[in-house]
């Protein structure tokens, strides 16, 4: 197989195609299942993937359990046993709230002869929402929507919804003592940090109020007295819980790596620039721009014809009032830097197919993106200003649009250079 064979749209759609493979759930329990309780099998989680994790352990398990995920919206899937409920995401809402209450029940109604199985993934820090002792619901909702205004990076918000919470950092894992735990895991944080993935609810961690507090207010969120009495107030230890087991079982690295082994196939030389990529996404383009521009000039750090791979979790810094998540503003910065150069495509998507709140999962440019943009008279630097990604790309055709994967190990990045 050659890459001249295939158009630059081919190769990108395949190699973000293969990367969704590796970070599905099917498969991934074989020879990681705990042994049989005396009791019963409580399922419990959250997250964006969620539902097909229960589903996926469901299949492997082959035998009675019963329990509840919540996963967002759109997201939810046929099992024969667990109850899927679904909630809003970015912003919690009520179903969420309630979902969260009944979960914190079922662990706490464990006993010593049950084993909890507990699946987690991105998406969990906002679907699984119980506020801390004196918040209210429209509290984090506030609280949420500063967050995702603020440009912050996944892991300060992950831990200051830590710092208000009921239930993550630890707080589920120790209702579920003394039973016995056993947490799955897919990965959609930087450095695939237990404790952060959907903030951690069953991996114990002690709590720093007063680097939390430091990290709200360098940020630019407000913090009320009332809100920084309750984060002093809701403290953990930390300590483990016996028993506790934590598999991870699909990560950013899985799906970069399945396509890396896909780029070769194409002919390709696949250079992967790391994981665990974060910062604002029109600043991280412009580096790339610059890394590509070298490939296709210099044969450095990847000799032409190479697909440059990357992963993590770029932000956005909301100052524009036009659509579009993280990946469309990536792009959209990317195909200016590059300023038309010939022989570069790229595509930038996020792996749980939705990019922001849009319908779409990212979006996908050829060399001669700019060219078609002026033939329409789009004015590509004022979308970007806008954050309108969205719309720009859509005016091309150019989005690409998988509907919810029900699996999310972050955003999947590939940058062709013929």
């Amino acid at each position: 197989m050659t890459s001249q064979t295939f158009s630059d749209r081919d190769i990108l759609l395949g190699l973000f195609d293969a990367a969704l493979a590796a970070a599905l759930p099917e498969g991934k329990f074989k020879d990681r299942l705990p042994a049989p309780p005396k009791g019963r099998t409580i399922v419990i989680g959250a997250g964006k993937a969620s539902a097909r994790m229960a589903r996926a352990f469901e299949a492997e398990w082959g035998r009675p359990c019963e329990g509840l995920i919540v996963t967002r919206y759109g997201h939810g899937c046929e099992t024969r046993h667990i109850e899927i409920v679904e909630a809003a995401h970015p912003v919690p809402d009520q179903a969420g709230l309630d979902a969260a209450r009944r979960i914190l029940e079922l662990a706490k109604g464990a006993g010593p002869d049950d084993l909890v199985v507990c699946l987690m993934s991105g998406g969990a820090s906002s679907l699984l929402t119980l506020p801390a002792e004196g918040l209210t619901l429209q509290d984090k909702q506030a609280l949420n929507a500063a967050l995702l205004k603020s440009g912050a990076p996944i892991g300060v918000m992950n831990r200051v919804r830590k710092s208000v919470s009921g239930i993550k950092g630890g707080r589920l894992a120790a209702a579920i003592a003394p039973a016995r735990a056993v947490t799955y895991l897919i990965s959609d944080v930087p450095g695939d940090d237990p404790a952060a993935i959907g903030s951690g609810p069953t991996v114990p961690e002690a709590s720093d109020p007063e680097a939390v507090l430091g990290l709200m207010r360098s940020w630019g969120i407000e913090v009320t007295a009332k809100l920084e009495a309750i984060i002093r107030a809701n403290t953990v230890s930390g300590d483990t819980i016996p028993g506790q087991e934590v598999h991870m079982i699909a990560t950013p690295l899985m799906a970069l790596k399945a396509a890396e082994a896909k780029a070769r196939e194409y002919g390709l030389t696949p250079l992967i620039l790391g994981d665990a990529i974060e910062g604002e996404a029109r600043e991280a383009a412009i580096v790339f721009a610059g890394i590509a521009h070298c490939a296709s000039a210099h044969g450095l750090p990847a000799a032409a014809p190479c697909v440059l791979l990357s992963g993590g979790e770029t932000t956005v810094t909301v100052r524009g009032k036009g659509r579009g998540g993280r990946s469309v503003e990536f792009l959209l910065a990317l195909a200016l830097a590059l300023k038309g150069r010939p022989g570069i495509s790229a595509i930038s998507c996020d792996t749980d197919g939705v990019d922001g709140t849009e319908d779409n999962a990212g979006a996908w440019f050829d060399s001669a993106v700019l060219e078609a943009a002026a033939a329409r008279g789009l004015k590509p630097a004022d979308d970007l200003a806008n954050n309108d990604g969205y719309s720009f790309f859509a005016a091309l055709d150019r989005l690409v649009m998988t509907g919810p994967t029900l699996t999310n190990v972050n955003d999947f990045r590939a940058i062709l250079v013929r």
